[in-house]
């Protein structure tokens, strides 16, 4: 490293912050020739205009880096958070912000970096365990009457969250069990808050939640700890970990995965609101039915009021009346014809019968014989002599014997 030093003169020299970056930038970027760096990728942003922003970090350390015009590059060999790369470039420094950095030239991968494969390791455990199954998915209140936080009192998200709260529902009760959310002991802080509500039922929906940061930042959430305290919470629980692009073990085990804190507070406000919409609109759907309802029935009590039924009962009384001695006359009437027609023709059949009457023609000097031993009429001349026959006359019976 090339070392500059300043002799000041008799007239004092006072430096811009600018003048101290710019000989900054100038010591660091003439000291180094360009190099290989491994290390694991963190907080990754490909930007639209084609560069790359990310940190590049071991087990103890990490700076930032940049490659211009690489997210070709990176998309292709799909470089994401936690990749381990070996990248060529060279220090620079960003003179607006007096920050150094590694300018990546090449880039290619060096396999998957520690706390990726200890993140993948955890996630595989847990799902082998069913921690994460789809069927263990509670579904979240509609109304909630308390709603319990676990988070840093002091950080960003619940700010954030109660903002929402506050602007929607102020009446809502909402219950902040404090923790640390980075670092040492955070996750077994986290642990107890999410069991904490478990235990009591002092709240109906818990909320984990903190805002964005680097994977190293984020790693309470990918505790195991924090995984089952959740998966054993009694009440529902929803992740609102980090940013959009930022997955942790905790939102596996959750109930649900929103993508940051003010998306959790617009959830369970947000359905409140849908209810008392819903609400409202009934009530105006159910004035506006009542009213239109009334509306008809004074219509058809005005109309009943001014018709004739209601102005002359009396009249009507005997309209009715004399209606129903009118049928009792079409009555009595149907019935008269039905039984002349009827006794004329049971006369015909009289007449008929006794025409066909057989005792008529044994009156007129007819006699029927009957055979007693056949039981049956003799109806032929060709019978053995000597037969004895009964014979029915009009006034009796006798007996007779064929010569």
């Amino acid at each position: 490293m090339i070392v500059y030093l300043i002799f000041m003169e008799n007239t004092e020299q006072i430096w811009s912050v600018s003048d101290v970056n710019r000989a900054v930038r100038e010591i660091v970027e003439g000291s180094l020739l360009p190099f290989w760096l491994r290390g694991e990728v963190g907080s990754l942003v490909i930007h639209r205009s084609g560069h790359v922003y990310f940190t590049i970090k071991d087990t103890r350390s990490q700076m930032r880096g940049v490659f211009f015009g690489g997210a070709a590059a990176c998309t292709k060999l799909g470089v994401a958070n936690g990749t381990l790369i070996e990248a060529f470039g060279n220090l620079t420094v960003y003179e607006v912000r007096g920050e150094y950095q590694f300018s990546a030239r090449q880039l290619r991968l060096a396999g998957i970096g520690d706390l990726q494969q200890r993140f993948e390791a955890v996630k595989n455990k847990l799902a082998a365990e069913g921690l994460f199954d789809p069927g263990r998915k509670r579904p979240i209140p509609v109304l909630p009457r308390r709603i319990g936080v676990v988070t840093s009192p002091s950080g960003a998200a619940i700010r954030d969250f109660l903002q929402i709260i506050n602007r929607r529902f102020p009446n809502v009760n909402v219950r902040i069990y404090p923790c640390a959310v980075q670092g040492a002991g955070a996750a077994e802080q986290v642990a107890r808050g999410v069991d904490f509500f478990s235990r009591t039922r002092g709240a109906d929906v818990v909320v984990v939640t903190r805002g964005g940061g680097s994977m190293e930042d984020l790693w309470p959430f990918n505790e195991e700890v924090v995984a089952r305290a959740v998966a054993a919470c009694s009440v529902p629980v929803i992740s609102a970990v980090g940013h959009e692009i930022d997955f942790t073990i905790c939102d596996f085990a959750a109930d649900l995965r929103v993508p940051t804190p003010s998306a959790a507070a617009e959830l369970v406000i947000g359905r409140r609101q849908e209810m008392s919409d819903r609400l409202n609109r009934f009530e105006k759907d159910l004035h506006n039915t009542l009213n239109l309802a009334l509306t008809r029935l004074k219509s058809r009590l005005d109309r009943a009021a001014g018709s004739f039924v209601f102005k002359e009962p009396a009249h009507l009384a005997r309209m009715r009346r004399q209606q129903l001695d009118e049928l009792e006359n079409r009555l009595q009437g149907s019935a008269e014809r039905w039984l002349l027609a009827n006794r004329a023709r049971l006369d015909q059949l009289a007449g008929t019968l006794t025409t066909l009457n057989p005792s008529r023609q044994l009156e007129r000097g007819y006699a029927i014989l009957f055979d007693p031993a056949a039981g049956k009429p003799v109806t032929t001349s060709k019978v053995a002599a000597g037969t004895r026959l009964q014979a029915r006359l009009a006034d009796g019976e006798m007996t007779v014997e064929v010569q």
